[in-house]
């Protein structure tokens, strides 16, 4: 479920539709501002907070969605 709210987030932050679960951020053409964007939706959607850090080294759909699992604090 987690996955399902970070892929919407990413394909409308991103812009795009076509986003696999373990597409490369940055090779989708994520940037620094856009990643500012998708922390801000991750705390308003999500209730979470993702540091940069983080975003950077968990740079898919699938591997942001595990660490924001693993915080315990999802509120969907």
């Amino acid at each position: 479920m987690t996955a399902d709210s970070v892929h919407a987030i990413w394909c409308r932050e991103l812009k795009r539709d076509d986003i696999a679960v373990d597409d490369d951020f940055f090779a989708l053409g994520g940037q620094s501002v856009i990643m500012v964007g998708i922390q801000g939706a991750f705390m308003e959607e999500l209730g979470v907070e993702v540091p940069m850090d983080q975003m950077f080294l968990h740079p898919t759909v699938a591997s942001i969605s595990a660490y924001i699992e693993s915080l315990g604090a999802v509120t969907l």
